[in-house]
C-alpha cells in the first residue's frame, strides 16, 4: 500500500470536510479502512510542509505525488484512496 500524506491546518473548514469524508469512506468501504494517512499540520510542522509543492489545503499526496489540492468532494477523496490501493 502506498504512503498517503495530508497537509492541512487546524481551523480550515475544507480540511475538516476532507477528514470527515475520509472517515466516512473508511467506514463504508472495508478496503479503505486499512489505508494509513499521515496528517501534517503545516503551521505546526512547516519544515515538512515546505518540502512539498502545494498552495491550497487540504493537499493529499500518494507516494510523494500530489493527487488532490483544495476543496474536497467525496469523488476526489475516493480517487486519492484508490490511488493508495494501486499496485
Amino acid at each position: 500500500m502506498k504512503e498517503v500524506k495530508m497537509f492541512m491546518f487546524e481551523g480550515c473548514p475544507h480540511c475538516k470536510k476532507a477528514q470527515e469524508l475520509i472517515e466516512a469512506l473508511k467506514g463504508r468501504y472495508i478496503e479503505y479502512a486499512q489505508i494509513n494517512i499521515s496528517v501534517v499540520d503545516e503551521k505546526k510542522d512547516p519544515i515538512t510542509a515546505d518540502a512539498y509543492d502545494y498552495y491550497y489545503v487540504p493537499a493529499l499526496f500518494v507516494d510523494g505525488v500530489k493527487v488532490h489540492e483544495g476543496v474536497p468532494s467525496e469523488d476526489k477523496i475516493k480517487s486519492v484512496l484508490n490511488k493508495a490501493l494501486e499496485n
